[in-house]
């Protein structure tokens, strides 16, 4: 079965996103906006054993906060909503993730650069990507939230995703004041 692990972040003003990947993502109705910590992959694991690596994996790192801020264009038409705080803890989860079972499906020719697709285009279709990147260029929304959790999915054969797991960070100690 194909899988993906994700974080889906919720923002207060989360229309700007919507409206924006609705016009620029065809995946939009698909899947809810989210950043991919491990991409797609064919997994025979259980779940059981995918939950067991990812507690694993993700011992020790707690919620975090989460700064979206400004638009650029990626390789192959892409549009990419950036991460402005929180990179660094997205770069440990996906390297600490890629550990394991996991480690065959690294992608290690494609160096991992956090953000949320806002947009798809055809590589061959430079004009509409271009033409999004223009009409982006004016987009200054900041999106803040805290990322409490990271999501299994399973993809669909008509690419829907199918939650699968909603696995909890830790929730980081308070001291007394």
């Amino acid at each position: 079965m194909k899988r993906a692990i994700h974080l889906f972040p919720r923002f207060e003003n989360q229309t700007q996103i919507d409206d924006l990947r609705a016009q620029y993502d065809p995946l939009h109705a698909l899947i809810p906006p989210h950043l991919t910590l491990v991409f797609p992959f064919d997994s025979d694991l259980s779940t059981a054993a995918l939950e067991a690596h990812i507690h694993q994996a993700i011992q020790g790192i707690a919620a975090f906060p989460l700064e979206l801020h400004g638009i650029t264009g990626g390789g192959h038409g892409y549009l990419f909503l950036n991460v402005k705080r929180g990179n660094d803890t997205i770069i440990h989860l996906h390297d600490r993730l890629y550990t394991g079972p996991l480690r065959p499906n690294l992608l290690r020719t494609v160096p991992y650069i956090p953000h949320l697709t806002v947009g798809r285009f055809d590589p061959s279709d430079g004009r509409g990507f271009h033409q999004a990147l223009a009409d982006t260029a004016t987009f200054t929304d900041t999106f803040t939230t805290t990322i409490t959790e990271l999501h299994v999915e399973r993809i669909a054969p008509d690419d829907r995703s199918e939650l699968e797991l909603t696995i909890p960070l830790t929730t980081p100690s308070c001291s007394p004041s």
